[in-house]
């Protein structure tokens, strides 16, 4: 170990890190608002950069099918009431993404308003009748447990599309910013830095001085309180499943080119985001992105001095955070 090394160390875990940080706020604001454990977020992840890539090949992605197919669900759901909304918004997507094919731009745009589209629809088919049976308050109706377990079983179905759609190769998209800093440090990389600080400074803001941002810690905080005080706690659960799509489509699509992009790769990014989350307790966001940043300089280090153990390393802090989580929880069921 060196002053060079030390470097490249710390570069690539503050750049992992900060990744992480971006996934664990999103996980961190589903569950404050859903109660959901948003485990397939590294699918929707690595969905962004997939998708743009058939794009750019002037190919249609399997996921835009997968959009289309779960906003026709989600328009039966709605049971006339804007029930031309998810199917008009499928259509709309459906004619961007024809008029992306061979525009670098729009296909970004598509890839991104894409798995936004499929956060929102995923939350509307699937986690919000659960929730649905109860209206009166948080704890009728589905467990933390049951939401827990759909989204286990969603990740698995994600994943396997995953595979169908794209295949298993990796592929590594061109850079936004070409070029290097200083060695170990490339525009991208600086890119994705100066990306989840302002998205960190953009959430804080928005949650602390929009209304609608208000409203949706409301609806985290009693959700019948906030429907007494006219706002609808499943709304507010579609809007921040919208964020954390956001948040995961733009997340893949900056890192892409620099591990690559394929079907799998998601479910340890987004394991390592949840390791993050449950440092901040599954409710602060500063420390989520605190212990997000924690885990890429642990992950990096420990690569370097016992690569074969880094993911079970990793994984150990768990412990620990459980543990004192343990000591302090005031009840059993969260």
């Amino acid at each position: 170990m060196d002053a060079t090394i030390l470097g490249l160390l710390l570069l690539d875990g503050v750049q992992n890190g900060v990744i992480y940080g971006l996934l664990a706020l999103a996980m961190v604001l589903v569950f404050a608002v859903t109660r959901v454990i948003l485990v397939p977020i590294g699918e929707l992840m690595m969905f962004a950069p997939l998708s743009f890539i058939w794009l750019q090949e002037g190919k249609l992605p399997g996921t835009l099918w997968l959009a289309l197919a779960l906003g026709v669900l989600w328009a039966l759901l709605e049971r006339g009431r804007g029930r031309g909304l998810p199917l008009l918004g499928g259509m709309g997507l459906l004619l961007l993404f024809l008029l992306a094919q061979g525009s670098p731009a729009l296909a970004y745009l598509a890839a991104l308003l894409l798995v936004v589209y499929l956060g929102v629809a995923t939350y509307r088919v699937f986690f919000q009748p659960m929730r649905a049976a109860s209206p009166e308050g948080e704890h009728r109706g589905a467990t933390v447990l049951a939401l827990l377990i759909m989204a286990v079983g969603l990740h698995v179905a994600y994943q396997g599309l995953g595979l169908v759609f794209f295949g298993p190769e990796q592929f590594r998209p061109d850079p936004l910013l070409q070029g290097e800093v200083v060695v170990g440090l490339t525009w991208q990389g600086v890119l994705v830095l100066a990306f989840a600080l302002l998205s960190a400074a953009a959430l804080y803001l928005f949650f602390r001085r929009s209304l609608f941002g208000k409203a949706l810690l409301a609806a985290a905080e009693n959700r019948l309180g906030a429907r007494l005080c006219g706002i609808r706690p499943e709304e507010a659960g579609m809007v921040a499943f919208a964020i954390a799509g956001l948040m995961a489509a733009l997340s893949g699509l900056l890192l892409a080119p620099l591990i690559n992009a394929a079907y799998f790769m998601g479910f340890m990014l987004g394991l390592k985001a949840f390791v993050a989350a449950i440092l901040g307790g599954l409710v602060s966001y500063p420390v989520a992105f605190l212990g997000a940043v924690l885990v890429g300089l642990f992950e990096s280090f420990t690569s370097f001095y016992a690569s074969a153990y880094k993911e079970a390393l990793v994984f150990l802090l768990l412990v620990p955070a459980l543990f004192y989580q343990s000591l302090r929880a005031k009840g059993v069921e969260e």
